[in-house]
């Protein structure tokens, strides 16, 4: 157990920290005054020190800073009955380990205690290892998979073959297509990524193809569409498997033929773009149901690769979290250590978001991470705060499911008053019905 040293002038408060605390083992010495905190500090270093915020003259961050001057490891717990957004500030940017609000449950203060003294590194909970010589992108891994994929890559990347990007929503799916771009002979033009999934059907054509002006109501002006502008470059078709039926044997004529024809014009148009697909749909089981054309699954289909979901490649979460780490350190100028048993929890969870899961919440953890320390604990808290979001979220979207089903069966199925009834765009309601089903 470690010594602690209690500043706190209100002497009820004072008593019963220092009796519970003596009743879970610990050597406690209790002053009620900064001035006697500071002359026990000068003279003596303790591992934890924690002290109310306002008590005389002096506040509980001058004791705070004495505490990290003398002893850098010092781990400082400040309590406070009446706080401010400046007091959390300083708190924050003065290394405090934890901030809690008075009143307090003991059983909270001893958790929070306990919570810092692993934080100082006992045997089973060192600092990890840092990872030298990480790359400039996310794209790192050292798993079987991934290592037959930068092969795939090197190979690729140089040619203008079409190439069909398979794998979970999160895979980094349009990372990889930005790295055969940036590995091709097109790395000096445009790489222009379109989310077919976002785009109600009725717009796609105009989306990718453009449109002259007057060639509908609302048309007021000449629209380059995306093939266009990414001539000489890379034109990236996410979620391709979501492209209406009906359109796709336009994009099966382009990707054959190379030419655009904007909407209103009579003329078609040569551009050269190399094209990359995604999905994180079974294509070959739309193309048995019939919701997807077979002749253009086999023309997207030069170059396959099937990026794996992150539990399929646990091996790589080290050097990822490492990556992030080092990202968000420096974007925020922090420098929040990672522990072992932070990167064994990572670890051991299944990562159902994937990769954009595991950097969100490296960015979260990097910058809220109590004392600065990334372990298990706060790994295993965060990932608890993701799963309530997300189990909140899946209630939202089938409440939200049910009124569309009953604005759709109010209006005969009619989009158009379905979505003013709603209050959203047609495109945002089409989106909406494909992903039910409907």
């Amino acid at each position: 157990m470690q010594k602690l040293l209690i500043v706190e002038d209100d002497q009820s408060v004072r008593t019963t920290m220092v009796t519970c605390l003596e009743l879970e083992g610990y050597a406690v010495e209790a002053v009620s005054s900064t001035r006697e905190a500071l002359d026990r500090l000068e003279k003596q270093s303790y591992p934890i020190v924690i002290s109310d915020i306002y008590l005389d003259e002096r506040t509980g961050l001058d004791v705070m800073r004495t505490a990290r001057r003398t002893n850098p490891d010092c781990l400082v717990i400040l309590m406070t009955g009446r706080g401010s957004m400046e007091t959390v500030m300083a708190a924050t940017e003065g290394g405090a380990f934890e901030y809690l609000a008075k009143p307090f449950e003991m059983a909270q203060m001893v958790d929070t205690i306990r919570r810092a003294e692993k934080s100082l590194g006992e045997p089973d909970d060192d600092e990890a290892a840092s990872i030298d010589d990480l790359p400039d992108t996310e794209m790192i891994g050292s798993s079987p998979r991934m290592i037959e994929i930068y092969k795939t890559l090197s190979k690729v990347a140089p040619t203008d073959a079409t190439v069909l990007i398979e794998g979970e929503t999160g895979t980094g799916k349009e990372l990889i297509a930005r790295m055969i771009h940036a590995n091709s002979k097109r790395a000096q033009h445009p790489f222009v990524p379109v989310d077919c999934g976002a785009i109600a059907p009725s717009l796609l054509e105009s989306e990718l193809f453009g449109t002259l002006k007057g060639a509908y109501t609302g048309a007021d002006r000449d629209r380059m569409g995306v093939f266009e502008a990414g001539n000489n470059g890379t034109v990236f078709l996410d979620e391709i498997g979501d492209i209406d039926l009906g359109f796709q044997l336009k994009l099966l004529r382009f990707l054959q033929e190379r030419e655009i024809r904007p909407l209103g014009s009579s003329r078609a148009k040569k551009v050269d773009v190399r094209v990359i697909a995604a999905t994180n749909k079974d294509v070959q089981k739309l193309v048995e149901e019939g919701k997807f054309r077979e002749d253009l699954w086999y023309r997207l289909n030069v170059v396959r690769i099937t990026v794996p979901p992150l539990c399929e490649r646990a091996s790589d979460i080290p050097l990822l979290v490492h990556y992030f780490l080092k990202r968000y350190n420096e974007r925020y100028k922090l420098d929040t250590k990672l522990t072992d048993s932070g990167v064994k929890a990572m670890e051991e969870y299944s990562w159902p978001g994937n990769i954009r899961q595991l950097q969100h919440m490296m960015e979260r953890l990097t910058i809220l991470a109590p004392g600065g320390r990334i372990d298990d604990a706060a790994v295993r808290q965060s990932i608890d705060q993701m799963d309530s979001r997300d189990h909140a979220s899946d209630s939202l979207a089938d409440t939200e499911a049910e009124q569309i089903r009953r604005v759709m069966a109010a209006t005969n199925g009619n989009k158009s008053r379905a979505a003013k009834v709603l209050g959203i765009e047609r495109k945002t309601l089409y989106r909406k019905l494909e992903r039910m089903g409907l």
